[in-house]
């Protein structure tokens, strides 16, 4: 039987999350200290751990069939590999920043300047869509140092929580795009190996919404059950059981967990009791 094989960050804020994942979706990765590579023993996959930066081009060339990696860096180095999930972990911005002392009015303003960035295509793309050109510095690491160090005159860098930029005297002033952690796909996979795309894929859905969803159950008067079902956004219908007291039903349904407390307050109001709200392990629709 043919392997899967999967790339995924070898270190940073990616990799947790990304092993996480696969965890969650059932499969034992036999992993030791300071491996490149690991295998799974439950599922035909083999896992790749490399440098961020490469794993694009280790898509492109077909070493690896599938990888976890930023949205952010396929906008960089690989615009054609295409995205087969969304992921929703690893949110961050590539933005501009300038220092705090620096009066900015406009993109106009940085015409001709001087920029570091470890994203010179997207800073190309991004001021050429203004019709400016800038002078871009090429740097690996430790982009937010560079106006302190008069190096550059602004930087273009991923910002999360904005507290590297604080920390550096820097102001975010223009987001080029927002990114997450997607899974993305050779386009040289055969279709043996697409099969266990497929089925990864599907295991990966289940527990996002999973992730994205809360059950829940509450006491309800019969005669407001059907003001109930109108609130809640549920599957296919509302599992209703009767209870020991008489005229009541107890009510289970799914809950999206971003609208969730408003949710919550209408049921409420519609006459809902003794709510429970439960997380869910996997969701297979």
């Amino acid at each position: 039987m043919s392997t899967l094989k999967i790339a995924i960050q070898k270190s940073g804020r990616l990799n947790e999350d990304s092993i996480q994942i696969l965890k969650d979706c059932g499969i034992s990765i036999n992993n030791g200290i300071d491996q490149l590579k690991a295998e799974a023993s439950n599922f035909p996959l083999e896992v790749l751990y490399l440098r961020n930066s490469d794993i694009p081009q280790y898509l492109i060339d077909g070493v690896v069939d599938l990888a976890i990696v930023g949205d952010n860096l396929l906008v960089e180095k690989g615009k054609d590999i295409e995205v087969v999930q969304k992921l929703g972990f690893s949110k961050c911005k590539v933005s501009v920043a300038v220092p705090k002392t620096f009066e900015y009015n406009s993109i106009q303003d940085l015409a001709g300047l001087r920029v570091a960035t470890s994203y010179p295509n997207t800073v190309n793309e991004y001021f050429g869509s203004f019709g400016l050109t800038v002078d871009i510095h090429q740097i690996s690491g430790s982009v937010e140092i560079a106006p302190n160090i008069g190096l550059a005159d602004a930087i273009v860098d991923i910002v999360s929580s904005g507290s590297t930029l604080f920390k550096n005297n820097l102001k975010e002033v223009e987001v080029i795009l927002k990114s997450e952690a997607v899974l993305a796909v050779s386009p040289k996979v055969s279709p043996e190996i697409q099969k266990h795309i497929d089925t990864l894929k599907f295991r990966i859905q289940s527990v996002l919404r999973a992730r994205n969803s809360k059950y829940i159950l509450m006491n309800v008067p019969n005669e407001k059950i059907e003001e109930i079902g109108k609130i809640l956004p549920v599957l296919r219908s509302l599992t209703v059981l009767p209870l020991a007291q008489e005229g009541w039903s107890s009510v289970h349904s799914v809950i999206d967990k971003d609208t969730f407390w408003d949710v919550i307050d209408q049921l409420k109001e519609a006459g809902a009791e003794g709510i429970l709200v439960c997380p869910i392990e996997k969701m297979v629709l």
